[in-house]
């Protein structure tokens, strides 16, 4: 059965047609919640992210500090100056650029110089996000893309090494990060340690509890899918339980979870809505390959932690599993 086009429906077409603003149509998805605007989200994940700048700061101190107003400082300049050069309103108000420079001071040692933040916020913010086109445009997660950049770029600052500092008027960050030191030398820190955050490493990574707190509150919010942390973790956990067993001593599947930076990834990093897939599916295939591939970093490779390559590697791989995990129309055979 066919219908024609009424009158008016014809001129609303011949309307549409001459009138840009009618055909102008914004990146995807169209499908959303009223309530659920960018500010908002990005509020959520300030709020979840509040636990981690605690620990942080109660456990590393002014060097925290430091290295949060850095990027923070950086984050925003950049944003602004990238808006003006494009002859747009800086949106430093939609708070994405505070979320990237927390974010990627919190994916950073205590002992991280200070050009580091901004050399990786002017990154994150430039490349990672204003290169691509701006907010829900970019490919990749912006913090990672600027915590990879410094990464690579001052190994000896950053690498496992550089997270020890001798002289340091804190004990824990006299000591190697908790993977470090088991990969080199064997050593086990206590499951106690990791949950609360008695332990060297990442600001951000360091307190199991803390991150399971944020998470679980980003999660309930519908700020982030739960199916990307679940999946992720789940996969991470199996990799272990391969690994080592179920042993009740030694590095243990625990250990494996609530070490490094995988809680901190799975629940703030991989959960990035624009990077991330859209399809339910997707998301599970996605968080899953995030798991996979951190697990394999760790136990094939000569560096003890991979979450932030894993992230990147599955941000490329995200425009596929979209493809691959489309739904099809109601109706379909």
């Amino acid at each position: 059965m066919t219908m024609k086009a009424s009158g008016m429906e014809k001129t609303d077409l011949k309307n549409a047609s001459v009138d840009p603003t009618l055909t102008e149509v914004a990146p995807s998805p169209h499908l959303v919640e009223g309530g659920r605007t960018t500010r908002r989200m990005m509020i959520d994940v300030l709020v979840a992210l509040a636990p981690l700048v605690g620990a942080a700061i109660y456990f590393f101190r002014w060097s925290a500090v430091r290295q949060m107003a850095i990027c923070l400082a950086a984050c925003l300049t950049v944003e602004a100056l990238c808006a003006l050069m494009r002859r747009r309103r800086p949106p430093l108000a939609d708070g994405s650029a505070a979320v990237t420079a927390i974010i990627l001071a919190l994916s950073l040692p205590a002992t991280a110089p200070w050009y580091a933040g901004v050399i990786g916020s002017m990154v994150a913010i430039g490349i990672g996000k204003a290169l691509f086109g701006g907010l829900g445009m970019n490919l990749f997660n912006p913090a990672m893309v600027g915590r990879a950049f410094v990464m690579i770029s001052f190994a000896g600052a950053l690498g496992a090494a550089g997270y020890q500092d001798a002289g340091s008027a804190i004990d824990i960050m006299t000591q190697a990060t908790p993977l470090t030191a088991f990969q080199q030398s064997g050593v086990v820190t206590g499951l106690a340690d990791l949950l609360i955050g008695r332990t060297n490493g990442s600001l951000g990574e360091t307190s199991a509890l803390a991150c399971l707190a944020g998470g679980l509150f980003l999660c309930l919010r519908r700020s982030a899918a739960w199916r990307i942390p679940a999946s992720m973790l789940a996969i991470a956990a199996l990799f272990a339980i391969l690994q080592t067993g179920f042993t009740a001593q030694g590095w243990t599947p625990a250990h494996h979870l609530c070490g490094g930076a995988l809680l901190f990834g799975a629940f703030f990093i991989a959960t990035d809505p624009v990077s991330s897939p859209l399809t339910p599916q997707g998301q599970m295939i996605y968080g899953a390959g995030i798991g996979a591939l951190v697990m394999i970093i760790r136990i094939f490779s000569g560096y003890p932690e991979g979450v932030m390559f894993a992230v990147l590697l599955m941000n490329g791989l995200t425009p596929l599993i979209n493809r691959w995990t489309i739904p099809p129309p109601f109706g379909e055979q």
